[in-house]
């Protein structure tokens, strides 16, 4: 009885369902819900979609070094002390070289145990205190980089760390504009390419987008044992922009 009772409800559901999609009055067009929202089943991306691409070579103007000093010593206030005083030295070693405060940027401070494993203890042990302070360093006189490093390396003296250096150009709108230009007239002949060989009239642009890449090139710094300041090749830059295009096709 009970399982009779249940394939009865689930009959009237199943009719009440069929009943709500294909017995209203008016009836239920393909793709509308009963609450009115549509789904267009037979959507696809209409017109023609093509990419362009556009890169100009540029040199850069300005140098981006990361550098700082690290001290280590038995107490943390002696590596402190010592990391701080040698900072205060490289600090002014950057602004004797012409970089100003705005440019100058900490990036990393930390103080950190220093460990060594004990094999008659089978464990660690602190054997000392190491503190660093790194910073950013912006240097818009591109050609006196390497006179900047030795100074900073005198200044720090065996404290003195470089971890990076890198080269970039300080407004590179002026290359983006050439290279969008240039990506542009990418999509454009091939739209048209396209057009003519599928025998269409083409239209406007209704969608633009684009991805612009702007890579830092870092080379290794060169250090020439024997010469008085250290070598230092911005070399050249790549600007690359992107752009994607859905252009309308006309009857």
């Amino acid at each position: 009885m009970r399982r009779k009772y249940l394939l009865a409800i689930g009959l009237t559901l199943l009719l009440s369902v069929v009943g709500l999609f294909g017995c209203t009055s008016g009836g239920i067009s393909e793709g509308e819900l009963i609450s009115g929202l549509r789904i267009d089943l037979n959507s696809q991306q209409e017109g023609m979609w093509v990419n362009g691409h556009g890169e100009v070579n540029a040199a850069p103007d300005i140098a981006i070094l990361q550098l700082g000093i690290s001290a280590q010593r038995a107490s943390v206030a002696e590596a402190q002390a010592e990391a701080a005083t040698a900072m205060d030295k490289v600090m002014a070693a950057l602004r004797a070289g012409g970089v100003a405060d705005k440019d100058i940027q900490t990036q990393y401070f930390s103080i950190q145990q220093v460990t060594r494993w004990d094999q008659d203890k089978q464990q660690e042990i602190v054997v000392g205190y190491r503190v660093s302070n790194m910073v950013m360093a912006k240097i818009r006189n591109i050609a006196k980089t390497g006179s900047i490093i030795d100074t900073v390396a005198e200044a720090g003296g065996d404290l003195t760390r470089i971890d990076n250096i890198g080269f970039s150009i300080d407004d590179p709108s002026q290359y983006r504009k050439e290279a969008r230009d240039k990506a542009m007239a990418d999509a454009r002949a091939k739209a048209e390419q396209l057009a003519s060989l599928s025998g269409v009239k083409l239209g406007k642009p209704t969608y633009i987008s684009e991805s612009i890449y702007y890579p830092v090139y870092t080379p290794a710094v060169k250090v020439a044992e024997a010469a008085p300041v250290t070598p230092i090749s911005p070399g050249e830059m790549k600007i690359s922009l992107d752009v994607q295009i859905v252009y309308a096709i006309l009857d």
